[in-house]
């Protein structure tokens, strides 16, 4: 009896997350919660925010809180048919949803999570990849290979196909009037797609918008560039996928009565928004949908009444970051009046014959932001027209998504870390807790147990490349992967050092390896055990980015055999949300060595350092506000003023002997410290340290209040009272 009232308690819980409107039937909130938010969206003052990312990471098996909610109700297996479906896929779904490609779409993903906990009325707009990003297999000859993803968002929960109220039978479609390579109008369809972001207390939510063009009715070229993101077939195809994100935009929030009168662009993707804006001021002007006839005066005085809805985020200084395109390709897919408001607006005096992106959301914009101090003034050297609104936002990391489980468990049981989960500022006091031998026992066990998870699942993929060896054609990434047998396998107690992001060039994952033999002469002279996890993507069409994943391949035996078995370099592939949280909970310290000053701000150090993992890094990016006098990690390389910074990425202006030098004088001392100390003292004190100075800084909370600063929203008091608690942690203009 007592079980069928719990069975009937769980379902009576699960019914009242059932909500809906006349777009569909949604899982998760209650319908009061998705009422109030709905209502913020569309209410008459536009008092909201429109989020606008390329791309999106939040893949739900490394951040769910429904599905965490459901396992607390022992509520796997539901019988009432209306929740049914809903938890199947929670629990038997897709747990992937492969729309991002590295640390641009995981911050826009962590972002609107943080926006959905602090109650912050906003709309995110992205597109839906039916191929996703590549899945990547990697030979140790070879290299990189990719290979097309496959996903079903029909089965992906949290996902949704939004319905037309008007035939409730049938998806919503949006149409958006292009130009086709022949010059002529034409109609692309999208159907709208929308994924939940729940709040940690599930009593908000943040609705992102995706876009999906991939349909039967869609033109060739349109249907071509939604198949996968930053597909670089082309100029056409990647121009076209910002067309396609930014003339969407005003399209869907229209159809679903959404009144934002702010528009964040994450990047320059979806500057073209500013296009359409811009037109619907000259029409107001002229009282004609004609505007070819617009004059500069017009067009400039428009761009300024545009420019107050906008908010802008810079997020790199490398060249190949900015967007492009030759003034040729662009009129094959623009109206001449279009193509005047570029002449004015997107103009690149370097490259007469392009118009630059970036330049046009630089101009556009009453805000712009760097994503650190350091690249704030970087930003400032490479836009110094613009260096009087450029102000420093410095990126944070979702403290919920990426702290892991055996650690929260620990800051659970923590009364000075009471409420951390709501408030991350509560790290402050981790300091007390320096010399208290009950936290530091247990927070030492938990990096163990997360080491243990992760030596786990890397000495079950090198088992697994062993067989494939004989199985498959793909000769495995793992020079190590030859020598072990059912009883070799690495060792969690060896010292590992962990690097994983995107292999471009300027990120030179390679550095440390410059010199081997200085590198092994180290672990045998000492005799000290080294580990090196490797993990991380290059664009399928960047050749060098690819050529540095064979170098790192290639570094394997050699390594091995020269410091006689002490020295194993891992490549791990396939990196996503789910293997980065492994890494930046289980290594003994993260690596990061881009060439300075080309790293605008870097997130994986920030997710290491959410458990108390110290950071080895370049002085490049967030590191230069998180390194804190060595108290939270070590430092090594060039720390030049950036007055003089060489922004190339040519080889051999890299700085590769000068950093790498830098590096093997510091690994002894590391090493030192590790193997020395019995206690593990020496790494506690920069883990308990990392709690108490970089959570509260580089968290998305607080980045969120300072976004707060320029989106000019109105808030209920309780709201502004809890964002100006977290603006209070961190001033990152300063």
């Amino acid at each position: 009896m007592q079980t069928q009232n719990n069975t009937s308690v769980a379902e009576s819980s699960l019914l009242a997350m059932l909500c809906e409107n006349e777009l569909g039937r949604f899982f998760g909130i209650k319908q009061e919660v998705f009422n109030t938010v709905w209502k913020n969206l569309t209410a008459e003052d536009g008092n909201s925010v429109a989020y606008i990312s390329m791309e999106i990471g939040a893949d739900p098996d490394v951040y769910n809180p429904l599905k965490k909610k459901l396992q607390e109700l022992s509520a796997s297996r539901p019988s009432h048919p209306a929740i049914q479906p809903f938890v199947d896929a929670i629990f038997h779904g897709p747990q992937k949803i492969p729309n991002y490609s590295g640390g641009l779409g995981i911050l826009a993903g962590d972002t609107l999570k943080s926006f959905a906990d602090c109650h912050l009325p906003v709309v995110a707009i992205s597109l839906l990849y039916r191929y996703g990003y590549f899945s990547q297999i990697v030979d140790s000859r070879l290299g990189q290979l990719s290979q097309r993803v496959d996903w079903s968002p029909e089965d992906t929960p949290g996902l949704y196909l939004l319905r037309d109220p008007q035939q409730p039978d049938t998806p919503l479609y949006i149409e958006i009037p292009f130009l086709n390579e022949y010059d002529q109008e034409t109609i692309a369809t999208a159907k709208v797609w929308m994924k939940i972001e729940i709040s940690e207390g599930l009593d908000f939510f943040i609705p992102e918008l995706l876009l999906d063009f991939f349909l039967p009715e869609t033109p060739a070229l349109i249907k071509n560039a939604a198949r996968q993101l930053y597909d670089s077939e082309s100029s056409m195809v990647k121009a076209m996928q910002r067309r396609m994100l930014g003339t969407g935009i005003i399209p869907v929030l229209q159809a679903l009565g959404i009144t934002s009168r702010t528009f964040h662009l994450n990047e320059q993707h979806g500057v073209v928004v500013a296009m359409q804006l811009i037109a619907e001021e000259l029409y107001k002007t002229l009282k004609s949908a004609d505007l070819t006839h617009a004059t500069d005066e017009q067009i400039l005085a428009a761009a300024g009444t545009v420019a107050q809805r906008i908010v802008y985020t810079i997020h790199t200084p490398v060249k190949a970051g900015h967007d492009r395109f030759d003034k040729s390709l662009y009129a094959g897919i623009s109206h001449k009046s279009c193509q005047h408001v570029l002449d004015l607006l997107a103009r690149d005096d370097d490259n007469p014959h392009t118009y630059n992106f970036t330049n046009f959301a630089m101009r556009v914009n009453r805000s712009a932001n760097s994503v650190s101090r350091l690249h704030r003034d970087v930003t400032h050297k490479q836009f110094p027209q613009f260096a009087n609104k450029i102000t420093a936002i410095t990126n944070g990391v979702h403290h919920l998504t990426w702290i892991s489980d055996a650690r929260a468990n620990v800051f659970d049981r923590c009364e000075q870390l009471n409420g951390w989960r709501q408030d991350p500022g509560v790290f402050r006091n981790a300091a007390q807790l320096m010399h208290n031998q009950d936290f530091r026992s247990s927070l030492q066990q938990a990096w163990k147990e997360d080491t243990r998870i992760l030596f786990d699942f890397v000495n079950d993929m090198l088992r697994e490349h062993r067989a494939q060896m004989v199985e498959t054609w793909i000769d495995p990434p793992n020079y190590y992967s030859s020598l072990i047998d059912h009883i070799t396998k690495l060792n969690p107690d060896v010292f590992t050092i962990g690097f994983a992001r995107r292999f471009s060039t300027y990120k030179r994952a390679d550095l440390i390896f410059n010199d081997i033999d200085v590198l092994t002469n180290i672990c045998v002279t000492n005799n000290w055990p080294v580990n090196f996890l490797f993990a991380g993507k290059a664009h399928p069409a960047d050749e060098p980015g690819k050529t540095v994943i064979k170098h790192i391949l290639g570094y394997q035996e050699e390594l091995y055999r020269k410091s006689k078995g002490l020295v194993n370099l891992i490549f791990i592939p396939n990196y996503d949300m789910s293997l980065a949280k492994m890494l930046v909970a289980g290594v003994h310290a993260w690596l990061n060595n881009p060439k300075r000053p080309l790293e605008a701000s870097g997130t994986s150090g920030m997710k290491a350092a959410m458990n108390g993992v110290p950071n080895i890094s370049i002085m490049d990016g967030w590191w230069v506000e998180g390194y804190h006098y060595g108290q939270t990690g070590w430092k090594f390389g060039h720390e030049g003023p950036i007055d003089d910074a060489n922004l190339s990425e040519s080889r051999e202006e890299m700085f590769y002997k000068e950093d790498s030098d830098s590096f093997y004088r510091l690994l002894p001392l590391i090493l030192r410290d590790y193997y020395h100390d019995k206690t593990f003292s020496a790494f506690l004190d920069k883990g308990i340290m990392n709690l108490c100075k970089n959570v509260p800084i580089f968290n998305t909370h607080r980045m969120a209040a300072e976004y707060l600063n320029k989106y000019d929203l109105v808030l209920p008091d309780e709201t502004k009272i809890k964002m100006r608690s977290f603006a209070q942690l961190y001033s990152s203009d300063s």
